[in-house]
């Protein structure tokens, strides 16, 4: 059977820290990714995702660890709620201390049901992410201008807090998404598939040489 899968690899622009994932998108998308970066203390991050055909999120599961912790989380979509499954080892916020951070609370959510209305999910740092729902809403493709509302179940790392967050994403022409959460936005810069090449002052992406 051919190999159908694929790698992206992108270099972190705000810290020291690298993400990389490897994928296959015949039926939807099914990828493997690994971050690593030293802020707010070094961490490694592990995930996994698998969305419908349709690009709509049908499971996430995410590991995080660091010197004396480790968490994860897991989130499935469920007649029209979220599950959030997580579970910590060691003391996370007993490291952040150390390091002069504030204590990150518990992984999770305590209130599920405030994702209500999440199609999307987003992990902290990583680009992949917003492919999601450039994918799913036709970004690409669509006409200049187009913006679209949406509400996603938003991973913190490397805590796995996990808070509904509203982002809007906007079509401005081939290779051009802008992306706004709060008063945060950032201009994309996405191949013709949709994935992101450059996100201004997050990563750039890596090409073999």
């Amino acid at each position: 059977m051919p190999i159908t899968t694929k790698s992206l690899f992108w270099a972190r622009m705000d810290t020291a820290g690298t993400e990389h994932v490897v994928f296959d998108e015949n039926s939807g998308l099914g990828a493997q990714g690994i971050a690593l970066a030293v802020d707010p203390i070094p961490y490694t991050c592990r995930y996994r995702l698998t969305t419908g055909s349709d690009w709509a999120t049908s499971r996430l599961e995410v590991e995080a660890e660091g010197a004396g912790w480790q968490r994860s989380v897991r989130l499935e979509p469920a007649g029209g709620r979220w599950r959030v499954t997580a579970a910590e080892q060691g003391n996370l916020d007993a490291a952040l201390r150390a390091a002069g951070h504030p204590p990150a609370g518990l992984p999770g959510t305590d209130d599920p049901d405030r994702l209500a209305g999440a199609t999307d999910v987003d992990l902290g740092g990583s680009p992949l992410f917003n492919t999601l729902a450039v994918r799913r809403l036709g970004l690409v493709s669509a006409t200049p201008g187009t913006a679209h509302r949406i509400t996603v179940a938003w991973v913190l790392v490397p805590s796995l807090t996990v808070l509904p967050a509203e982002q809007v994403y906007t079509a401005f022409g081939p290779g051009w998404v802008r992306f706004a959460s709060g008063t945060f936005t950032a201009d994309l810069d996405v191949d013709p598939d949709g994935w992101v090449i450059h996100y201004p002052g997050l990563a750039d992406r890596v090409a073999p040489r």
